[in-house]
């Protein structure tokens, strides 16, 4: 039911069934959910607006309506904590709906299985065709950019690259949407980029 890009493991996917009806009830959409076995067992869910922006507040009420509903159902066997958070700018893709929403940014796709002799691909969405994600990525060894399809069920991973048009669009949703509160700035994480401007 649930892909694998939303829920990779099969206790993932139980969970994803548990927590998909919660989460649409109060009219928001799982992105992704990740149980995190280390030291200490971390349930991170991921949710968004049907169009985005979503806040710290709607993080909250997803958290509490969640838990709820887990000390219930009891899937997970150990003690955990839940984490609940919004999708980032540069946002993990897990719905087909997704590559046609960001067409036209940089992404980074990975296959399970080799396609063309290769399992990671890098370039910009050019949207979706039926069940394919359609990206532009450079060619041969000419350096010219074709435009390949893959099957959004051979995915095994796909998150937007962080790049200044995706941030400034972001910006802009954010206005647009009457979110954006200056304030807030320093809540933007980003993975990876550590290093100062």
């Amino acid at each position: 039911m649930t892909n694998d890009l939303i829920a990779k493991a099969a206790i993932d996917r139980r969970l994803a069934e548990i927590i998909t009806p919660v989460i649409e009830d109060l009219g928001y959409e799982l992105v992704r959910v990740r149980l995190m076995s280390g030291k200490e067992t971390t349930l991170q869910v991921m949710a968004d607006k049907p169009d985005g922006g979503i806040e710290v507040d709607d993080c909250a009420a997803i958290s509490t309506a969640v838990s709820a509903t887990l000390d219930v159902e009891d899937p997970i066997l150990d003690a955990y904590t839940l984490e609940v958070s919004s999708p980032g700018i540069d946002r993990p893709l897990t719905r087909l709906k997704d590559f046609d929403m960001f067409e036209g940014y940089e992404a980074k796709l990975e296959t399970d299985e080799l396609i063309d002799g290769r399992r990671r691909f890098k370039g910009v969405l050019a949207g979706i065709e039926d069940d394919e994600v359609l990206i532009n990525v450079t060619g041969g060894g000419d350096g010219e950019e074709i435009t390949i399809g893959l099957k959004f069920e051979w995915l095994s991973d796909a998150k937007l690259v962080l790049t200044d048009e995706l941030i400034k669009e972001m910006l802009r949703q954010r206005k647009a949407a009457g979110v954006l509160n200056e304030d807030n700035f320093d809540e933007i994480e980003t993975e990876g980029s550590e290093e100062d401007s």
